[in-house]
């Protein structure tokens, strides 16, 4: 049996939040306050950049210690803004990505710093359709340049990205496997077939929503067994096989799926009907009668 959770980290898209929006529900955003009332330690793990996830819980009434781990694990900072981890894809490797990866879908590189110029890309056209959604969602930190490898002038990206179909994202990814950069980066593929939309994040090397929570568990002094991941898509795969408590949403892919199934994992309810909630109930539940069991053991 396991034991009650101290730490949970939680996806967002697909996950904590609804088909439509970026609100949390009322139900989901008390079922984070009551988690790190009970003690547990909840953190935000998200392909998201860290500026586009940040407003979004900052009204809910959360620790302001709150992990936030951002794009793909390559930053990690509290949710009051204090760094706590941060990794950078080279110079070289983005230049090198650049000339490989334009004629598979929107290829675009993060910098870490607010405003407009955090996402850098060559063509917005080509993000029409698709990943219109996307596009409205982050336009105040987009810049669009005639070519992206001057904009590394300005210093090393945390992440690249192509986006576009299913099929010429899948193709870009065997394209890397068998380039000279296949060593250098982290591919993670994150898709939405019912949009056929795929997202490639390019990372830097070891980093992962996996290695980044389990970082995190060894700063906290957290066991693996007493940490719980909850997520969706392919991108929190390797999350969800480092923690010792592991839930795949009910609407995750089908192949995902059937993966949790023989790897043991739970399923929860869908991100529409407050799947998380149900997840991090019980898992309060679970910690407070076992707080409550020490506390009468010690009566005795």
């Amino acid at each position: 049996m396991h034991p009650p959770v101290r730490l949970a980290a939680i996806d967002m898209d697909g996950t904590l939040l609804p088909s439509f929006g970026h609100e949390v529900s009322r139900r989901n955003a008390e079922a984070l306050r009551a988690a790190q009332r009970a003690g547990i330690v909840v953190a935000i793990a998200t392909g998201r950049r860290t500026a586009f996830a940040t407003p979004l819980f900052e009204k809910l009434g959360l620790r302001a210690d709150m992990p936030l781990i951002t794009s793909n694990g390559a930053v990690i900072r509290t949710l009051g803004g204090e760094p706590i981890d941060h990794w950078t894809l080279g110079v070289e490797v983005a230049r090198g990505l650049c000339g490989l990866l334009r004629g598979f879908g929107v290829l675009v590189f993060t910098f870490d710093k607010p405003g407009r110029s955090e996402l850098v890309l060559e063509d917005l056209s080509r993000a029409s359709g698709r990943m219109e959604l996307w596009v409205e969602a982050n336009r105040d930190a987009i810049e669009v340049v005639e070519r992206l490898e001057p904009a590394f002038d300005r210093g090393e990206p945390i992440q690249g990205m192509v986006a576009g179909a299913v099929h010429p994202v899948r193709e870009a990814e065997k394209a890397i496997a068998a380039s000279p950069w296949s060593d250098a980066c982290e591919c993670i593929r994150t898709e939405y077939p019912a949009r056929d939309l795929a997202i490639l994040d390019l990372l830097p090397r070891g980093v992962s929503k996996g290695a980044a929570l389990a970082r995190l568990a060894r700063r906290l002094g957290v066991e693996r067994k007493e940490t719980l991941a909850i997520g969706d898509n392919w991108n929190d795969v390797d999350m969800l096989e480092w923690a010792g408590q592991a839930v795949i949403m009910g609407d995750a892919a089908r192949e995902l799926r059937a993966m949790a199934r023989l790897r043991g994992w739970k399923q929860a309810p869908g991100h529409d009907h407050n799947g998380v909630a149900v997840v991090l109930e019980a898992a309060v539940a679970r910690l407070v009668n076992a707080q409550k069991q020490v506390t009468e053991g010690g009566r005795t």
